[in-house]
């Protein structure tokens, strides 16, 4: 077996690993966790995913339902979405939702977070990431460095393979032309050219393993690792330097917040760049447990995070 197949084999996706770790945390004392009296969300949900637009938060589980709350998290409603178990959910430039699950389906609702459908997607055969450009064209990457995308709402897919047994578990849109793949064994791929061909990058030191990354810029990246690490490139790629967590929390998640990078991870760590240094968010009540996903709450001055025991936690972001 080839290195980098051996460790593939070894490595478990960021997603898988989130269930794991939720398994592992049931001795948590999660009382904060409030039920309506229609009960939306259950003891026993896992938040994988979250995205929000202008008007509703999405929150993506692990076991077949999405929920959704149009009060910026005040409450929520559940909507059953066929068994899936939803590992990744993007905003399009229309407001509407998109996610992925395990099955090789890209899901689709409106902006209420309503009338989910969804289609199939031949390649990657599991999708590990998935974003929506500036066009509204859905690109969805995953295993054995495979990118497809659709133009017309996943009625027809095209397929891209980079060539490299490994994970993407990153992909993101700059404008209409430049994105970047990120993946595990530190590869970074770049299109200038709206993903008609993809460049690699200088790889990431030590066979980087990325949990998240988010571009600001063309030049400006982020990118967060195992062990709390955290990279970032000021020039597209082409060098990488490593930059000081004080949390000492992997970040799982990474996006914008009223123009502040944030993150959210392990312990329960909320996370915002200031200067070159993450710092924790302190917030009311912290519980020890991960936070597997992050997003603005839909506002710009407070962050959304979930994890297992269906836990959904609207956070203030001192500074924003």
């Amino acid at each position: 077996m080839s290195k980098i197949s051996g460790r593939t084999a070894r490595l478990m996706t960021t997603a898988a690993s989130m269930v794991l770790l939720a398994a592992c945390s049931g001795s948590a004392d999660l009382s904060a966790v409030r039920e309506t009296a229609q009960k939306p969300i259950k003891r026993y949900d896992v938040v994988q995913s979250l995205t929000s637009n202008k008007d509703v938060i999405v929150a993506g589980l692990q076991n077949g339902a999405v929920v959704v709350s149009d009060d910026k998290g005040k409450t929520w409603r559940r909507e059953a979405i066929d068994g899936a178990s939803m590992i990744g959910l993007a905003t399009c430039p229309d407001d509407t939702v998109i996610g992925i699950d395990f099955h090789g389906k890209v899901w689709h609702a409106d902006a209420k977070g309503q009338e989910w459908t969804s289609v199939s997607v031949d390649k990657p055969k599991i999708p590990l990431a998935v974003s929506c450009d500036l066009v509204g064209r859905w690109w969805v990457a995953g295993t054995r460095s495979g990118i497809a995308y659709s133009e017309d709402m996943g009625a027809n897919w095209h397929s891209i393979d980079l060539g490299e047994d490994a994970q993407i578990t990153a992909i993101q849109f700059l404008d209409r032309d430049y994105g970047v793949a990120t993946a595990e064994f530190g590869m970074v791929y770049v299109t200038e050219d709206g993903g008609a061909s993809w460049n690699r990058r200088t790889d990431m030191p030590n066979e980087f393993y990325p949990y998240d990354a988010m571009y600001v810029s063309r030049e400006l990246g982020y990118v967060s690792g195992l062990a709390g690490q955290m990279l970032k490139t000021e020039d597209g790629g082409q060098s990488w330097l490593p930059m000081d967590n004080a949390t000492g929390a992997p970040m799982y998640r990474l996006f914008m917040l009223g123009g502040v990078p944030h993150g959210v991870g392990a312990s329960g760590v909320v996370a915002r760049l200031e200067g070159d240094t993450w710092r924790a968010v302190a917030y009311p009540d912290p519980l020890p447990v991960f936070f597997a996903a992050g997003a603005p709450a839909a506002t710009e001055a407070a962050v959304i995070a979930g994890g297992p025991g269906g836990l959904l936690r609207v956070i203030a972001a001192a500074g924003n």
